[in-house]
């Protein structure tokens, strides 16, 4: 009789295990759309002013200034 509730106990973890998987591919989905959100925002920026990034040389110490420009569609 021990052997009939086995089938009942892996179908159960099994069910579980999906669960589990469906969250994380939940979550995973969730970050992936903040993500989006974050770099059309900063593209859209982007295209309406200049970005600058000023990076400093961990070996040599040398700045380095990288510009970002961008122009808009007219009618935007």
């Amino acid at each position: 009789m021990a052997e009939k509730a086995k089938p009942a106990a892996v179908g159960a973890g099994k069910a579980q295990d999906i669960e589990r998987i469906k969250r994380r591919l939940d979550m995973l989905d969730n970050r992936l759309d903040s993500i989006d959100s974050m770099v059309t925002a900063v593209a859209e920026r982007i295209m309406l002013q200049p970005v600058v990034l000023n990076i400093t040389c961990p070996h040599c110490g040398e700045n380095i200034e990288i510009a970002v420009i961008g122009s808009t569609k007219p009618g935007r």
